[in-house]
This record gives structure tokens, C-alpha cells and sequence, in this order.
């Protein structure tokens, strides 16, 4: 069963010309917020695509654990930052 978790963001441009997006997940069984990088102006539809995609690879990346088929090494993503709330 997938819940639907409620997405709000809030944008502030870095003096690089990078946007730095904060975002709120409100979920009751489990609120997360974190930070997102953006190179270049989106909308705000694909930002949150954007975050929807990172946290399903970070799932899908804690969720291959078998000790038989080790997964190769993948770089830690500087331009994501996921914490529970």
C-alpha cells in the first residue's frame, strides 16, 4: 500500500546562481525534510518529481541488501539531503 505523502517546498537563490530548494514531506507515519540543489530555474512540477525520483533510488539502493549479490558502489549524492523530522 503506497500512502501519499504531501510535498511543500521553499526556494532561495545562492549567490553561486544555484537554487537551493528546502523541502517538507508531510507523512503522519514518518515527516522527513531535506535539501535539494538545482543548477539551473525548474518549474516547480519537475522539483518535485525531482525529489519524488532521489528518495525512490535512495530507497531502492537500502532495500538491495542481499548478501549474495553485492550492489556496486554508488557516489554519495551532494546534491540531496534527506532528514526525518
Amino acid at each position: 500500500m503506497e500512502t501519499q505523502e504531501k510535498i511543500s517546498i521553499t526556494t532561495k537563490t545562492l549567490a553561486s546562481g544555484n537554487c537551493q530548494v528546502k523541502f517538507f514531506i508531510e507523512d503522519e507515519a514518518k515527516p522527513q525534510y531535506g535539501y535539494l540543489l538545482v543548477h539551473e530555474p525548474k518549474p516547480i512540477g519537475e522539483i518535485i518529481e525531482e525529489i519524488k525520483n532521489r528518495m525512490e533510488r535512495r530507497k531502492q539502493t537500502s532495500l538491495n541488501l542481499n548478501p549474495f549479490f553485492p550492489i556496486p558502489p554508488t557516489s554519495e549524492d551532494h546534491n540531496f539531503y534527506l532528514f526525518s523530522a
